[in-house]
């Protein structure tokens, strides 16, 4: 049992999560309330767009570079470089593009958002606005949660196109791929749900980094020190929570959308 609070750790840990899930839960209620903070999301998607455009084409191609250079490698081996296209396509727009855009939104978006919300949560001035009768969640959470939910799904494109670009580029330039195979193998595999699911996910990845920054900023420990852990403790748990997420979404589409015949 922890010292002065006479409940056991795992209760308290349960305790935060369901006080993470009833957060999740009033977000979701509010984004359908009135009035709608129409300014304050237009200047919170500038902000998250200004703060993670450039390091996200910046990580994009580095990553698809390493996708391509290590299948291509690898069909290489086994005699079928003709699906090095199809293959390095998709892992970049399944698997590599939402990742990193989530991890660049909350790292760089998410832990701006937990600061700024601990910083007003520790000045007292969320409690002047539910004394004022204004509802905090509506006016402050929901306009930031749904900027990280937009620029995610932008930045998801944005990170789809720079990552098959640079992948291409490294695959035909350094390794001698042909062009025409490359493209024909990705027409081949690729079908429009590996598209879908990947902005699912990044619409799901901005919501759990926009919900976990303003619950941590919420629930700072007290004083500016309590505010920077918060930020940490944000950062840390959002990217826990999106491989989580990540597994449980790749297995049910596996599961769900057949592959393309060939």
């Amino acid at each position: 049992m922890s010292e002065g609070t006479g409940t056991l750790p795992g209760t308290a840990a349960l305790t935060q999560v369901g006080r993470l899930a009833t957060l999740s839960w009033e977000v979701l209620r509010a984004i359908f309330k009135r009035p709608f903070q129409f300014r304050e999301w237009i200047q919170q998607c500038w902000f998250f767009a200004s703060v993670t455009i450039l390091p996200t084409a910046l990580v994009a191609i580095p990553f698809g570079a390493v996708i391509a250079l290590q299948l291509g490698s690898l069909t290489a081996q086994i005699g079928a470089q003709s699906f090095t296209g199809a293959a390095s396509a998709l892992a970049i727009v399944q698997q590599a593009s939402p990742l990193i855009t989530a991890l660049l939104v909350a790292g760089a978006g998410g832990s701006a958002v937990c600061a700024d919300i601990g910083a007003r949560k520790i000045r007292e001035e969320i409690d002047a606005m539910e004394v004022l009768g204004v509802n905090p969640i509506q006016r402050l959470i929901v306009p930031r949660v749904l900027a990280a939910m937009v620029v995610s799904v932008l930045l998801n494109g944005l990170v789809s196109v720079v990552g098959v670009l640079g992948g291409y580029f490294f695959n035909v330039v350094l390794q001698g791929g042909t062009p025409g195979a490359y493209l024909a193998s990705f027409n081949a595999l690729a079908q429009v749900p590996d598209l879908w699911v990947s902005e699912i996910k990044a619409l799901l990845y901005g919501f759990v980094a926009g919900v976990v920054a303003a619950f941590r900023g919420l629930n700072p420990a007290g004083g500016p020190k309590g505010v920077g852990d918060a930020v940490n403790q944000a950062v840390v748990i959002t990217f826990l929570l999106l491989f989580l997420i990540n597994v449980v979404l790749t297995a049910i589409y596996l599961r769900i959308v057949p592959p393309k015949a060939m």
